[in-house]
């Protein structure tokens, strides 16, 4: 029996926002989208909050800090959404909404 061995780690080296999909370009070559609407705090975010991520480590992670989200490598390559509740959610709005 043989088993699969990443020959390396996987890391982001760029995010985009386009249209209604997170694109995440892959230290290999690859790219990686998923639907925005998995990730509602960057559905929420504005353009400018969008725009402003940066990347954890040697980019394992991708975390945007004006809206607190914070995206795996690894945790997008096995399709996973937000596990953010609901109510988690909600509170989150409700502090955008009473912000100057």
């Amino acid at each position: 029996m043989t088993s699969s061995v990443l020959e390396r780690d996987v890391a982001a080296v760029s995010v985009q926002v386009i249209g209604e999909r997170l694109v995440v370009e892959l230290n290999d070559g690859r790219s990686i989208a998923a639907p925005l609407v998995w990730f509602p705090r960057l559905v929420h975010a504005s353009t400018s909050e969008r725009d402003h991520w940066q990347l954890w480590g040697s980019g394992y992670a991708i975390e945007w800090p004006d809206v607190d989200e914070h995206i795996s490598v690894a945790g997008l390559l096995a399709g996973r959404k937000s596990g953010e509740s609901a109510t988690s959610l909600g509170r989150w709005l409700a502090t955008r909404q009473s912000r100057p």
